[in-house]
């Protein structure tokens, strides 16, 4: 598939594309079979799903490019919906005259320096011990909602500013009835962040994390400082789930601790590892697949939960790779299932 999607002239791919960034701008007011959810607001579900994509987006610069096993990813999400409600809210004993727009930017920089914090001291720890700290920071950020009195705990904090704009008769654009708008400005930021993080892997930062995930003792041998792009790859994966986090928040237009729970965090790993580490496609597949299929089947009430968490098993023991892998990352998974091989073989 990939040798015949390149063999396709570049003004047919790009046209291509368009296309399919059209049709998802569109598909709010789209009457297609099927797809809708009946038991929840389509809309809503679609921005759902592009802001876990834009997670998986994020969440793929640290584990799928730089092969780190982060658990606590929903400790840079809380960070960036907390500042946008904490520096805000007109409820918050933080709140600021700062418009919406100048929000944004403050939660992915927050978002950015926990990120730096956390990867400081723990980078050069690997594997498990790696993703227990990272699941670790997860948790010490939930407490701190739950038990700071600026967060109010499960109180939470309400009036979260939205972006700015109005309709001509004067009602915001940005409401709470229709989340169309909110759709769309979350999809065109998907968009640009994935353009950005494209640009990123095919660059020597890209190319240094592609080493450091395949081996890092021979990418240090070779002269690329892994630290140093470990916590660039910490630090942009933080600041991406920041933005994921004040646009959630925006939405809401309240939070409390609860929306920052182990399981969503474990939602978020999964929807990566699914789709395909490493391959941007695969995690924005990834991404919808944990996001919408829940709400399409919410008529299973409880029963959804298993059947979907069944399909993860059977995926993942089938095609532990993904759904849509990296080519490389393929590779990489094979060699190790070879070189297990042979060890047992070896030992027998």
């Amino acid at each position: 598939m990939r040798s015949r999607w390149r063999a396709i002239p570049r003004p047919v791919r790009i046209l291509f594309g368009v296309a399919v960034a059209v049709f998802f701008y569109l598909l709010p007011n789209l009457a297609i079979p099927l797809i809708p959810t009946p038991d929840t607001n389509f809309a809503s579900v679609l921005f759902t799903v592009a802001v876990y994509v834009l997670v998986g987006v994020g969440l793929n610069v640290v584990i799928g490019l730089a092969g780190l096993l982060d658990l606590g990813y929903i400790g840079f999400f809380a960070v960036g919906a907390y500042s946008v409600a904490i520096f805000g809210s007109p409820a918050s004993p933080l709140a600021t005259k700062y418009p919406w727009l100048m929000l944004i930017p403050i939660a992915i920089a927050l978002s950015m320096v926990s990120g730096v914090i956390l990867g400081g001291p723990t980078l050069r720890l690997r594997g498990d011990y790696l993703a227990i700290v990272t699941l670790g920071f997860g948790e010490i950020v939930r407490l701190i909602a739950v038990n700071w009195s600026i967060t109010k705990g499960q109180i939470g904090i309400p009036s979260v500013p939205a972006p700015p704009g109005h309709w001509g008769n004067g009602d915001p654009i940005f409401g709470i009835i229709d989340t169309r708008p909110f759709y769309w400005l979350a999809l065109t930021v998907v968009l640009i962040c994935m353009f950005g993080v494209k640009l990123l892997e095919s660059s020597r930062v890209g190319r240094s994390w592609l080493a450091i995930r395949e081996d890092e003792d021979a990418a240090e041998l070779m002269g690329v400082p892994a630290f140093k792009f470990k916590l660039w790859a910490f630090a942009i994966g933080a600041g991406l789930g920041g933005l994921s986090g004040a646009l959630f928040a925006s939405r809401q237009g309240f939070i409390n601790s609860n929306s920052f729970d182990v399981l969503t965090s474990m939602l978020f790993v999964a929807a990566v590892v699914l789709g395909g580490s490493g391959n941007l496609a695969g995690v924005t597949l990834g991404a919808v697949l944990i996001s919408y299929l829940p709400e399409r089947f919410r008529g299973f009430a409880d029963k959804r939960f298993l059947v979907f968490g069944l399909a993860l098993i059977v995926i993942m023991i089938f095609r532990p790779q993904g759904l849509i892998p990296s080519r490389r990352r393929a590779v990489e998974l094979e060699d190790r299932k070879r070189e297990a091989a042979e060890e047992a073989t070896a030992n027998v």
